[in-house]
């Protein structure tokens, strides 16, 4: 049972980064200066929502078969708080933290309609923080011997550095229209 555990807190730990950097590329992609408009932003809006829904299933499987498995000793408490694991203090403590931020980012999203439009978009920006220190997290504790977890781990940290990259360097359209109107004019 203990190695069916382990094989299975490591799965659902590189399923829940996947689906954390495919649902933080969708996001950048709804956010962003060039972001869908009309059905398409809707439907990129409830595949975000779904695909965060079954990222939360696979990150509790992957938090409950850590602290249930006898193979390392990850307690509830250090599920909780960040870095009061006794096994791997720092990087377990990053995965603490990022659990952290993910439940606050989850629970404002819930409430949005309760909350001001900027309190939520402060909180929900904490996701940009978060992906990375859960992307590190598994990289460290998850990846060190197998090469298709360290490959989904790189790929997934590639896929959403190129997402964030774009979304910094993208150009509004507008911004380019009137750039261009400038550019044609004669300059005497």
């Amino acid at each position: 049972m203990g190695a069916s555990l382990w094989y299975l807190s490591r799965a659902t730990g590189v399923a829940s980064i996947v689906l954390l950097t495919v649902v933080v590329v969708l996001g950048v992609l709804v956010s962003g200066r060039r972001r869908p408009h009309g059905e398409n932003a809707t439907v990129v809006m409830a595949v975000h929502r779904w695909l965060s829904l079954g990222m939360v299933a696979f990150l509790a499987m992957h938090v409950l078969t850590a602290v249930v498995d006898s193979y390392v000793d990850v307690s509830a408490l250090a599920v909780l708080v960040p870095f009061a694991s006794s096994y791997e203090t720092f990087w377990v403590g990053l995965g603490t933290l990022a659990v952290d931020i993910l439940v606050a980012v989850l629970l404002t999203s819930w409430w949005r309609h309760r909350l001001r439009e900027r309190a939520w978009r402060v909180v929900h920006h904490a996701t940009y923080l978060l992906w990375p220190i859960a992307l590190v997290h598994g990289f460290v504790l998850g990846t060190t011997s197998e090469m298709w977890l360290l490959g989904a781990t790189v790929l997934s940290g590639a896929v959403g550095v190129a997402a964030l990259l774009w979304r910094l360097l993208a150009r509004p359209h507008h911004d380019r229209a009137r750039r261009d109107v400038v550019l044609e004019q004669e300059w005497t």
